[in-house]
């Protein structure tokens, strides 16, 4: 189970540090996800009314809020980057829009919790068969295995393309970067459209592919939590990665000992992979020197500062 819960995490946290390394802080992800997730399985929802949904519409419903993800996005960089509104506080009206409006939307065309066919799992053929690894590694649904190769991707954008040049050079010093002719507005509107794509594939991953549903509470704090988890990342693809399994790892313990029957309040399981994050980012935070060194700040050519 760890791997597959830690996948709406890993596609949020990458899209999310690609927003941070160009010097923009985004606590809508939260927001971009529930939409993401409604828009995501209301065309199998739709199409599969009284029978089964071809695969292709799974494919469209990811697209789809892949595309709403962006444009709550480049929404969001209006906002920030060429109104230079605070960030923070941007954020979270961002989450609060897409939560609402995900909420509303779902009521008004679904009304209630409904299942959908979902994407079918894909074990890779042999590899699939080794006992004990193939069920844990090569077992699922493509979108699984897609997020994972997604991670060195990340990496040879960020770190071997011009424009992740760009991007980390805009996070760190804007200025320098508009001296050499880069655009810093439009960087930074690119990263955030790319973020937001990641955000809404990852609600939509949550709604086609894990949970086949949607529901209010379906995001469960995962927005919040992939913010956090490039900060114990170091904005570096691998590391969060390694702090998406961790989370999930947390996650999946806590459902099993669920599954025990201690006579204690199930509040207190829900409660320990949240608990985990936060131990972990307190003795994480003593080494932030990692971080863009321009992150949350507006930048307007015309002041210097």
């Amino acid at each position: 189970m760890t791997i597959p819960f830690s996948v709406a995490l890993l596609l949020t946290s990458i899209g999310e540090m690609f927003n941070q390394r160009s010097g923009v802080f985004n606590l809508g992800c939260e927001g971009i996800m529930a939409l993401g997730a409604f828009v995501g399985m209301l065309i199998p929802f739709l199409v599969g009314k009284g029978g089964p949904v071809p695969l292709y519409y799974n494919f469209l419903g990811l697209a789809l809020a892949a595309l709403t993800g962006a444009l709550l996005g480049l929404f969001f960089g209006v906002v920030c980057v060429t109104f230079r509104a605070p960030q923070g506080i941007a954020g979270i009206g961002l989450q609060m829009f897409g939560v609402g409006t995900a909420g509303t939307l779902f009521r008004h065309f679904i009304g209630g919790t409904q299942s959908i066919p979902g994407l079918p799992s894909a074990p890779i053929p042999l590899l699939s068969k080794i006992p004990v690894i193939g069920e844990i590694f090569f077992s699922h649904n493509i979108m699984v295995y897609l997020a994972f190769l997604f991670v060195p991707v990340a990496c040879y954008i960020l770190f071997r393309t011009p424009w992740g040049l760009k991007v980390r050079a805009v996070g760190t010093y804007p200025r320098a970067a508009d001296t050499m002719g880069i655009n810093v507005s439009r960087t930074r509107y690119e990263a955030l459209a790319l973020g937001g794509a990641l955000a809404g594939l990852a609600g939509a991953y949550l709604s086609i592919c894990q949970a086949k549903m949607f529901s209010d509470e379906l995001i469960a704090g995962r927005g919040f939590i992939a913010v956090a988890l490039v900060y114990f990342g170091y904005w570096h693809p691998v590391k969060i990665m390694l702090g998406s399994l961790l989370f999930s790892l947390a996650q999946t313990i806590q459902y099993n000992v669920q599954g025990l029957g201690l006579s204690l309040p199930y509040e207190f399981f829900v409660m320990l992979p949240y608990v985990v994050v936060i131990i972990v980012l307190a003795f994480s935070s003593k080494n932030q020197t990692m971080s863009p060194s321009s992150l949350g700040k507006p930048f307007n050519r015309e002041i210097r500062t």
